[in-house]
Order: structure tokens, then sequence, then C-alpha cells
């Protein structure tokens, strides 16, 4: 299946680029040691510096999808500090080499070593991947979900939402569940979503003597919907927008969610138990969240949400290593896990 065929048409349109490049990724650059190259990256950061001999260098973090690379100027430092900015996306050429344990990119003498680049001159999905799940299949999965609540209210308060609302469902489509972490992809929040809300489901039954099936998976496809405001996609990637950095996708959430509720006039106790799950779905006060579980629907999808990002990030490095062709049994030390990943079982 194409790219395309994964994105609704009109969102895959929007992002489309005129030009696609092959050069390679920044994790590719490992393989080139001592050879000269040509990428496309985004600056993440820019600094004019001076070594010991008081000779000004410029020092750079590039980055695409794949991952991020030092980058060295010693020969045109001012000049191109002038002309690129942070979030430019960049035609770098220079060579590659190993310095103090890292890969790193020094540029060539050439004035043209570093050159921004338009939109339409280079391809989106250098600084985007998208799910390999097909999008239409999961949304029609998430709609039969909401079909499937006996509870009228809450059924036809998610339809107003993931149904009538063609503008929410069209960035719901889009936006990755995270810019890094989990799911960091185009329909990441679509899948990520889909599978709390079916864990949920699956899980009702077993405890249905004291669950309420239908506000846990009211509550599980509700309870990241903040991420519609909190992120967006661009050109260059996935960005976080000024609101999501100031207030975050869990005051976002229950304030759409909020206002959602009172168009419907939707019972208070069904409100506040929803409102409740979204405020608490990080489980924790130093994750996030402005209140811990205290409904055993809300504990459950704190589990289970927490529970489908980690394994989500055990999925994406274990596929990055397949796709480096590693040998490896260990994994390099994951900040966001607190551990090493057994490599043994990729296959």
């Amino acid at each position: 299946m194409k790219l395309g065929d994964k994105i609704p048409k009109d969102i895959f349109n929007e992002l489309e680029a005129s030009t696609f490049s092959v050069l390679p990724f920044i994790q590719q650059l490992n393989q080139k040691i001592n050879e000269n190259v040509e990428i496309v990256a985004k600056v993440l950061s820019r600094k004019l510096q001076e070594a010991k001999d008081q000779k000004r260098f410029l020092l750079m973090t590039l980055s695409d999808k794949t991952g991020t690379i030092r980058a060295v100027d010693w020969h045109n430092a001012e000049r191109n500090f002038s002309k690129i900015n942070e979030g430019d996306v960049v035609l770098a050429k220079g060579r590659v080499v190993y310095f103090e344990d890292h890969v790193q990119l020094n540029l060539d003498k050439d004035p043209e070593s570093l050159k921004p680049l338009k939109d339409s001159e280079y391809d989106f999905r250098r600084f985007v991947d998208v799910t390999v799940r097909d999008i239409d299949k999961m949304y029609n999965d998430l709609k039969a979900l909401i079909k499937d609540i006996l509870d009228d209210e809450l059924r036809i308060l998610l339809e107003t939402l993931f149904v009538e609302d063609t503008q929410f469902v069209k960035q719901f489509l889009q936006i990755p569940a995270g810019v890094n972490v989990h799911h960091a992809y185009l329909g990441g929040l679509l899948e990520h979503t889909l599978d709390v809300a079916s864990l949920c489901k699956a899980l009702s039954s077993v405890y249905e003597q004291f669950i309420n099936r239908d506000i846990l998976i009211t509550g599980a496809i509700l309870h990241d919907i903040g991420k519609v405001r909190e992120y967006r996609v661009t050109q260059k990637g996935f960005e976080v927008t000024d609101e999501g950095e100031l207030i975050g996708h869990i005051v976002l959430g229950t304030e759409m969610f909020l206002e959602l509720a009172k168009k419907a006039a939707l019972s208070k106790s069904k409100s506040m138990q929803l409102e409740h799950i979204i405020l608490s779905h990080h489980g924790e006060l130093e994750w996030g969240s402005p209140v811990v579980p205290k409904t055993a629907e809300a504990f459950v999808i704190h589990m289970l949400e927490n529970m489908d990002a980690k394994l989500a990030r055990f999925r994406a490095i274990g596929e990055k290593e397949k796709r480096n062709g590693t040998d490896k049994l260990w994994s390099e030390y994951d900040r966001h896990l607190q551990r090493r990943l057994w490599l043994g079982g990729i296959d």
C-alpha cells in the first residue's frame, strides 16, 4: 500500500511536496564515516562559539525523523549563522567524521555548504513518519466502538465529536500521539486511542460486575482529545503549538470535553466521571495529572494507556534496530523507559 493510500486524500495532498530527496537520513551517516555527503535536515539549534585559538565556529544540531547529528562549520561560521534560524530546513554539505564518541558533520569550505530550503524543495516525509496501519480502517473500527456504546447520551456525545465534527476528525486522523516518545507518526493518535479503547472494551467483560463499561470506553476514546490542539503537522514535521506548550493537552482536552458535554446536556454524574478520566489519565501528579485516578474506570484507563504507550516505545526501538541490521542482543539505555531492551525477540 502506498503512503497516499494510508492517509485520507485531502490530508495527503496538503502535505505532499513537489520533490522527493534520495539523500541519506541521519541514522545512515554512521555508515559513511570519512565520506562527503549531502543531507536535508532541520536546524534544532545554532550557536556561534570560539575555539582555544579564538577562531569562531558555528555549532549546530541538525535533525530528521531518524535522529540528530552535531554539525560544525569552521569556514563560514558568521555568514551561515546569519542566514539560518532554528526551525529552518537546510541542505548541508560536508564530511562525516567520528569525534568524541559521536558521529559529526564537518561542513565544507564552500559558502553554499549550508543552504536554507523552501517547503517545495524537500519532501515532508523526511521529517514525518506514518502509521503502518490503514487509517481508514482504524477510523471505521473506532466508529464501530462508538456505535456499540449502549448509553444513548454517551454515544450521541461521541458521535457529535468523532463523526459530525469534520474539522476535528480531520485533525484527529492526522496528528501523532506524541512528537518523540510514542506513536510519533501520522495517524498515531488514532492508533493509540483505538487500541486503548479496544483494550478497555475487552477488560470490561472481565470486571463487568463493578466497571461501568460505557463510561470506560467513552473515557478511553476521549482521554487524549486535547492533543488535536497541542500538536500540529507541518511541512517540517510535528510541532507543539503555543497553547500546547503553555496549557497542555490534559487541560485543553478537559476544556473541549466540558464544552461538548454542556452542548449535549450530559448529566452531571457522567460529565464529572469523564472529566476526571481526562484529568487523571497520566496517573501521578509528577507525571502531569492534576489529580490521581480515583475511580475504577480512571485507574484502568491510566494503566492501559500507559501500557500502550510503553509497548509502542518497545516496538519502535526494536524496529529501528532491525532496520539498522543490528546483531546486538541489547539496545542502548532508553531514558523514557529507564532501561535497556532485550532485542533477541525482534523477529
